[in-house]
Order: structure tokens, then C-alpha cells, then sequence
């Protein structure tokens, strides 16, 4: 590569964003888990775990999306590719991953697996991945009965607690991917036994066709069911009336006997079985009701687990369909399958193998084949080395790639028509009557079929709208336009409900989220290009809808219209003492810190956006002085309003406060509720104010007329940065950011090892207790997973670091250096006697999170607890999870353990500190 050149993946980035080539075509949007799911439950009740289990997933086609292990498939999910194995003693072939229900674990819905997502390019040219699979017997059942058996104060029981891998009597099966090009998916599976003794595995890459022929004919259309064929002893082709043609080749098992240096040698006895069925639900099984079709989903289960022949299509066509292997591993072996998914009518990428034959093509699994994935691995760090700083350690640089490859791995085909959901399917059984009041009823415009970025693919494969605005931070670094695509996507009419509103996630659209996707939308702009060069066509589109949104949360979560918000639980779950979505017990209204603290930090992300767009658009001005005196407006309410406003000048703290029978009672309670205030923090420059003489003249009048609001904004001119003045525009006084900031940096209180704790350790000796009559209601310091079950009880937000608020604060702090600068020095922590300028202490914040993922002078990260393989076993200790939030004092993951969408934002802050 030439000084010149740009890093292969960069290309192909800008192909498929100029429309050149559809790199982005294929790639990991297969679910983790779509039993289970909102979309697939058609109950009166709308208890979505019991209507689809994981024991019908085997055997019913779902409506919507599907699921698998390890898979890839289409942008619109037509055609998937997935594994499927058996270790010759579970009861189930294992197709997809298992995990416990939300009633089931003692702490929530919970994967019960064991994966890691290693590597990905952003368009998906090579990608990595990684499942452990025991060789004895999985513990569906155990895991079931122990986790149902703990209370809420005890740890979940997971599956490396039953066992299964000790003597390292497991599989590690590595799935790779790499694009020869658009259209043509080189798939290299490679099966290693771990184990001290040869075990048997029962390996079945598996292709098939999502069923789109059964429910009539709606949006996709009435088409030509598609169909799975056999041509020769290893081609599969495949035959798709809207995707196209496709063949899958499958080349020759090889053997390796311990470790890549080991060299391979041919298995010519070990060849695969072609099995084929339908993708068509087992009605018999699962309802007692005649089948029309005797090949059915879980034909593949029965054939191989059960010995039923008769369960596959003798005639070797169908619409799902799987190369069946049967081999006996040795210790320390590696069973290495060559798979290739091209479409027809494609050329290869070097043109020497030429389309047609009845068979694989000649030389396609010779040298070229390795060739293209040894190509595209480099190229894959040509890209990374490109964005990352080049003096990040090894260790460290291995972090960052991992947590890159699960949000790209996360990303997933998300299909849901909530007006056909509700109405159900021609050739159905109508849905109950219920259904006209379910879920979501009121979002009958709603229509997705989109790939969109997931918090979760197994515990969330839906959107989450304020998860996947922090995603976008760490995908800006990696792939701008995307980024740019999905936040713009939220915002369009067939998302963003007509009254403003955007939908928060698929269990209930109509909750509120945290209003941050006005702050992801501009921090993405000003991320994805330089001065005069940034997309402001973007900038434009999103501000305009989201105009619409912040007058929706005006209209509707002011009640009293005095700039004090009611948001609800705002994803914050049970950090209150009331469930804060629901009527309140007492009856009367909160009037939220967080949630007017949120709607102050809208209103100055959107004065920015204002100020930037009015550079060309004078028209823009007007808007910048609407924010502008809306912020002070909402800092004027929760500093003042009735006095006091939501400000405890007692305690030096911001809390809720409960409006009832015409009293105001303080709800004292330290939480992020009362530091999130700190985030709703602008600094104006002179010198863009002096270019806008509209906004100027109105800033002026302002200054002038309003001197019982003209106080809340600071004012500064410094000779030490050439004479550059500035005004802030921020929530907390410089006394009242000093009082908040000594609760934040004491690490009695909200300073944690890891970070800032959601809930303050002075509850910890010290609960908040609430009585009404005669019912108590606490809160107290809760560092891990949730003691309550309230909002389910498998979130947490008493204690536990979490990284999204963390990354807003950290932000905020340097924000208030940009002003403050050195007159601005606090002590961190409190106590010590050790002062700090605000930009040191959001370097330490940042530096405490970061030491989560380091491994300690014993080999041990903090987010994997005690579990010593992380730290010891070879085959352990470079894999990295990313959980959904920490235990503040151990650091230890908690909650979902796949997050990476705004856990990646540790790649980031890796990132800003290697540089």
C-alpha cells in the first residue's frame, strides 16, 4: 500500500456508500434469539416468553425474523446461514442460543451460553466469531432449576457454574467470514476439541430460507416459493424469486492435529450428508393438528438426535437445508470445513473460477480460497490501524477490537408491520380481540425492515432508541455513514410516531427514553468531518424532525408547564422509589431532576445544532435564540422555581420532588438523578456570536431585560488564550458544580474503582425509606444485580457503573474546562487534598472505567469476576466480554454480558486515552 492508497476496507466503504458495490449486502443480521420476542407473540395476554419458548424454536416458523448460531444472512433475511452441532448427549440439536426467560432467572431473561465475537470489518469482509460447546450433556434443565430456586439476593447460576467445562471438555467451534466479493462469502468453520480425550461431534453447517410463502400475501408480496436443491455429492443451490440464484460449495474436512503451526491434511472418508426439509412448522408436534407438509423444521433434530430418516426429504429439495458431518475429534484436534456462498450469476473476485459445472468449482478450496481470508484478516488490521492510535499496547488494542466486533456483530435484521401484527395473517387464525389493545396498538404506522444496531442479539434483539444513540459514538470511528443512516432512521415517518414521539423499544414504544438523540446526532456531525467539511445536509435533516420531538416532550411531559419534567423511568428502571412509568401510589405528579436535566441538555445540544446550521442559513438565528432562552428558561425552574426549585441547598444535592394535596416533598434520595444535572452544560464562543448579528442583537436584548435570568449565564474573557471570551450556559452555579462535584468524586459516595456509581454507598448504611400508609418503600445501595424485582429485575440502576451515563459526565466535566480552565480546580477524590482541574478529573473518570478491562498483576480483568480461566487458560484469556453495567466495588459484570452497543463506547475512551 502506497503513501497514497487508501486501506482496502476504506474502499470498499465508500463503494457501497456511493452505491458502487453492495459490500453491506451480506453480513451478521441473523437474531441471536427471535423466540421469544414481542413480534412473534400473538397471545391475549401479551406475555410474550410463554407463547414462543425456546422449546417450540425448534420446531415453528417464525413470522418475523430468524434465529441462529454463529450465522449471516441477507439484508432483508431471506436466505441464512447458520451451524447447528451435537455433542451426542443433549437432548436437542443445538441451533440456536439457550437462555432462561424473564421468569425463569432470579435476575431476569439471561443467555446461558458461552460466545465471543472476535473480529469484524464495518461491511462485514472478514469476521470472527467463537462458540464453546461442552461435550457433556448441556444443563437446559439445571440451569432452569437452580436459577429458579435462588432469590433475588443470590448470583445467577451460569452455565460454567454446572461444570461442563472443566478439563477443558469442550469444543471451541470458530466460525469465519471473508468476501471475495459483494456477492460471494467464503465460510471457513473450525471445530477444536479442548478437551484431554478424542470426542464425537455432529457438525451441520445448515442453509435456509426465511418463510415468507405461508403468511399471504402483504408486503413482501405474493412470489414463487423459493427452493434448496442438490447438484452434486457438495453443492447446494439455492433459487430465490426476489434475492437471485446461490450456490453453496462445500470443499473437503481436513484434519489438523494441535494448534495453527500444525499442518492440515485431507479427510477424503469424511464426507458430508445432504439433508433437506422445510422451513414449516411441526403442527403436529407442537399442536396436535394434521401437517400439510411431512418435512418440517425440525426435521434436522429428529434425523440426528432421535435416528429418524423419514424426517428428511428423500429427494434432496426444500427450503432449508444442512451438510451433515459425523467425526471423532482427538484431544487437542481441529476439524477445518471450506464453504463457499456465491450468487450465480457473479464472477469470483479474480476471475479463475468460473461459474457453472454440476459440482464445486475446479481450485476454488486450493490455495485461493485461504488466500482471500489471509487477505482480507490484513486488511481488516490495515483498516484498524488506520483509526486506532498506533501507540496503544497490544493488550489494549485487543480490547478495542473485540468490543468494534460484538457492535458489529450486533447489528440485525429487524422486521416488524405493527398494523399487520395487530390484524394478523390472511391465512391465519385471526388474533384474539385483545390484540386491538395491546402493545403498541397506537403505533399502527410503525414499519421496520431495516438493519439496525442492537444492544443485545440474545437479551435485546430489538432497538433500544437511547442504546443505540451511544452505539453510534463508537461507530462514527468506524463507519460514518452508517452511523449517519440509523440515526437518521429513528427520526423518519415510519418510525417517529405522527404526535413527535420516537419509539423507545418493541415491548413498549410509547415509554421515554432519555432524549440523547439530538446529542448523537451532533456529536456524530462534528465526528465525521473536519471544519467545512462536515455532511451539513445531515445535520439539517436531523434537526428538522427533531424540532419535532422536542415539542412533543414540551407538550407532553410539562404538566404544569413550568419547565419541571416528568419523563417517567427515562431507562434509569428502579433507581427510584416509586416505579416512575406507572400512577404514583400517592397519587399527584413527580417533577424530575433527570428529566428536566435531560430536557436542559436537549435544549443546548440543540442550540449548538442551531448555532453551527446558522452559519449559511440565517434563518436558523431565530431557532438558536428559542434554545437559547429555553435552556435558561429550565435552569431558571430547577434552580429557583418555588424558591428552591428541585435544588436541596441543605444537603448541596438535586433531587425529585413529589407534587401532592398541594404539597412539595423532597425525595433525597443521591442518584444519578441528582448528578445528571451536571450534563446540561454549552459554552458560546464570542467569535460565533459576533458572526450571527440576529442571534446577537437577541442574546443582547435578553442580557439586558431579563436581569433576574441574566445571572445564570457566565461570562469570560481570558488574556492566557489570546483574549477569548465565552459565556456558559450550564445547570449548576460554579458554587453549587463545586458542592455536586464533592459528592461525585468522594468515593464514600458516588466514586467507585470503576467509575461513578448509579446510586450513592452513603445508602448503603443509610436506605432512603418512604411511608404511606402504612407501606414502606426503600431504597438502598444495591452495587450488583438488583435485589427487587421491580421493572423485572434483571437491570439495576441502585448502585452499579454504568458506561452511557459515565460517558455524558465525562464529556460534561471537559466542557467545564473548556470554560473554566485552570481557575476551576476540585479535590479527586475528596478528601485526598489532591486538586484537579476538570479536564484531570474526567481523565481519572475515564481511567477508572478503562481499568475494568485491564488485566491486574495477576491476569485478571475485574469484568469477569472471579472466574480464573479469563486469567490462566490460553483459550480464555485473550476473550473479552461486555456487559451491560458493573458492580461498583468489584467491577464485575453484571446484567447482559453481549452489550456491546454502549459498552463499545470503551473503544473509544480507550482510544482518547492512547492518545
Amino acid at each position: 500500500m502506497n503513501g497514497h492508497a487508501l486501506p482496502a476496507e476504506e474502499q470498499r466503504l465508500l463503494e457501497d456508500a456511493r452505491r458502487e458495490k453492495n459490500w453491506k449486502r451480506w453480513g451478521p443480521y441473523l437474531s441471536g434469539r427471535q423466540w421469544g420476542t414481542v413480534r412473534e407473540d400473538y397471545s391475549p395476554d401479551g406475555d410474550a416468553w410463554t407463547y414462543f419458548p425456546h422449546d417450540h424454536a425448534r420446531s415453528r416458523a417464525y413470522r418475523w425474523g430468524e434465529d441462529g448460531l454463529l450465522g449471516i444472512t441477507d439484508r432483508e433475511c431471506r436466505l441464512c446461514f447458520a451451524l447447528a452441532l451435537w455433542n451426542g448427549r443433549d437432548p436437542i440439536l443445538k441451533e440456536r442460543l439457550f437462555g432462561l426467560t424473564g421468569t425463569e432467572g432470579n435476575h431476569g431473561e439471561d443467555v446461558k451460553e458461552s460466545y465471543f465475537y472476535l473480529d469484524s470489518t464495518p461491511t462485514h469482509s472478514y469476521m470472527k466469531a467463537l462458540y464453546k460447546y461442552p461435550q457433556g450433556e448441556f444443563p437446559y434443565a439445571r440451569l432452569v432449576e437452580e436459577n429458579r430456586r435462588r432469590s433475588l439476593n443470590d448470583r445467577e447460576y451460569e452455565l460454567v457454574d454446572s461444570g461442563v467445562f472443566d478439563d477443558g471438555r469442550y469444543f471451541d467451534i470458530l466460525a469465519e467470514y471473508a468476501k471475495a466479493g459483494p456477492e460471494d462469502i467464503l465460510i471457513r468453520v473450525t471445530a477444536a476439541n479442548r478437551g484431554p480425550d478424542q470426542a464425537r461431534l455432529h457438525l451441520l453447517p445448515t442453509i435456509w430460507f426465511r418463510n415468507i410463502w405461508i403468511w399471504g400475501c402483504r408486503h413482501e408480496g405474493c412470489t414463487v416459493k423459493p427452493s434448496l436443491r442438490a447438484e452434486g455429492p457438495r453443492l447446494l443451490v439455492c433459487d430465490h424469486p426476489t434475492l437471485g440464484g446461490f450456490r453453496l460449495e462445500i470443499g473437503p474436512a481436513m484434519f489438523r492435529p494441535s494448534g495453527a503451526q500444525s499442518r492440515e491434511t485431507a479427510l477424503p472418508e469424511l464426507e458430508p450428508r445432504l439433508l433437506f426439509t422445510e422451513n414449516e412448522t411441526n403442527t403436529w408436534r407442537l399442536f396436535q393438528s394434521k401437517q400439510y407438509t411431512p418435512h418440517v423444521k425440525d426435521a434436522f433434530h429428529e434425523y440426528v438426535v432421535h435416528g429418524r430418516t423419514a424426517a428428511v426429504n428423500p429427494l434432496r429439495t426444500g427450503t432449508k437445508a444442512a451438510a451433515y458431518y459425523t467425526v471423532d475429534i482427538p484431544a487437542g484436534g481441529e476439524i477445518i470445513l471450506r464453504i463457499r456462498l456465491s450468487a450465480a450469476a457473479s464472477s469470483p473476485a479474480d476471475g479463475n473460477h468460473p461459474i457453472g459445472g454440476d459440482d464445486v468449482r475446479p481450485g476454488v478450496f486450493d490455495g485461493w480460497f485461504d488466500d482471500v481470508f489471509s487477505a482480507r484478516a490484513r486488511e481488516a488490521d490495515e483498516f484498524y490501524a488506520s483509526r486506532l492510535p498506533p501507540d496503544l499496547s497490544s493488550e489494549t488494542r485487543n480490547i478495542v477490537r473485540q468490543a468494534y466486533a460484538g457492535l458489529l456483530w450486533s447489528k440485525q435484521f429487524y422486521y416488524y408491520v405493527v398494523a399487520d401484527w395487530l390484524a394478523g395473517d390472511p391465512e391465519q387464525p385471526p388474533p384474539p380481540a385483545e390484540r386491538n389493545t395491546a402493545r403498541n396498538s397506537d403505533w399502527t404506522h410503525f414499519y421496520s425492515r431495516d438493519v439496525l444496531s442492537m444492544p443485545d442479539k440474545w437479551e435485546y434483539p430489538w432497538f433500544a432508541a437511547w442504546d443505540l444513540a451511544f452505539h453510534m459514538i463508537p461507530f462514527a470511528e468506524i463507519d460514518p455513514e452508517l452511523a449517519k443512516q440509523q440515526l437518521v432512521l429513528l427520526l423518519r415517518e415510519w418510525y417517529m410516531h405522527p404526535n413527535g414521539q420516537m419509539p423507545a423499544y418493541e415491548f413498549a414504544f410509547g415509554d421515554v427514553n432519555p432524549p440523547v438523540h439530538a446529542w448523537a446526532c451532533w456529536r456524530v456531525y462534528k465526528m465525521t468531518g473536519t471544519h467545512g467539511e462536515r455532511d451539513r445536509v445531515f445535520l439539517s435533516r436531523t434537526f428538522q424532525k427533531l424540532l419535532i420531538n422536542f415539542t412533543w416532550w414540551v407538550n407532553r411531559k410539562d404538566i404544569a408547564g413550568k419547565n419541571l419534567f416528568q419523563g417517567g423511568f427515562l431507562g434509569l428502571d428502579n433507581i427510584g422509589v416509586f416505579d416512575r412509568s406507572k400512577p404514583l401510589p400517592t397519587g399527584g405528579h413527580l417533577e424530575q431532576a433527570d428529566a428536566t436535566a435531560w430536557m436542559a441538555f436537549y435544549c443546548g445540544t440543540m442550540l449548538s445544532m442551531s448555532l453551527e446550521l446558522a452559519r449559511e442559513n440565517p434563518a436558523a438565528e431565530d431557532m438558536a435564540s428559542k434554545f437559547f432562552e429555553h435552556f435558561v428558561a429550565i435552569t431558571d425552574a430547577i434552580n429557583s422555581q418555588g424558591g428552591t426549585g428541585l435544588w436541596s441547598e441543605e444537603d448541596g444535592f438535586f433531587y425529585d420532588q413529589l407534587s401532592v394535596d398541594g404539597r412539595t416533598i423532597p425525595l433525597r434520595i443521591r442518584s444519578l438523578v441528582g448528578l445528571l444535572p451536571l450534563i446540561a452544560v454549552e459554552v458560546l464562543e464570542d467569535e460565533v456570536i459576533e458572526r450571527l448579528p440576529g442571534f446577537k442583537k437577541r442574546l443582547d436584548w435578553f442580557l439586558r431585560n431579563r436581569p433576574d435570568l441574566a445571572d445564570l449565564i457566565c461570562y469570560m474573557c481570558t488574556l492566557e488564550r489570546g483574549g477569548t471570551c465565552r459565556h456558559l450556559l450550564a445547570i449548576p452555579s460554579e458554587p453549587r458544580l463545586k458542592r455536586i462535584l464533592a459528592y461525585l468524586l468522594d468515593e464514600r459516595e458516588f466514586l467507585s474503582p470503576y467509575g461513578i456509581r448509579s446510586l450513592s454507598k452513603y445508602h448503603a448504611d443509610h436506605p432512603f425509606v418512604f411511608d404511606l400508609n402504612g407501606q414502606e418503600y426503600r431504597v438502598g445501595y444495591v452495587p450488583g444485580e438488583s435485589d427487587t424485582g421491580l421493572f423485572g429485575g434483571n437491570s439495576n440502576w441502585r448502585g452499579p457503573v454504568w458506561f452511557p451515563v459515565n460517558y455524558l459526565i465525562i464529556e460534561a466535566l471537559e466542557r467545564y474546562h473548556h470554560f473554566y480552565g485552570e481557575m476551576l480546580r476540585v479535590e479527586c477524590p475528596t478528601g485526598s487534598g489532591h486538586l484537579m482541574d476538570l479536564q484531570e478529573v474526567a481523565d481519572e473518570l475515564r481511567h477508572r472505567l478503562i481499568r475494568l478491562f485491564l488485566r491486574d498483576p495477576e491476569g485478571r480483568r475485574p469484568i469477569h469476576g472471579t472466574d480464573r480461566r479469563f486469567a490462566g487458560d490460553p483459550h480464555w484469556r485473550d476473550l473479552v466480554l461486555f456487559y451491560e453495567f458493573f458492580h461498583a466495588d468489584s467491577g464485575r459484570g453484571c446484567g447482559a454480558d453481549h452489550q456491546t452497543g454502549w459498552t463499545a463506547l470503551i473503544a473509544r475512551m480507550l482510544a482518547d486515552h492512547g492518545k
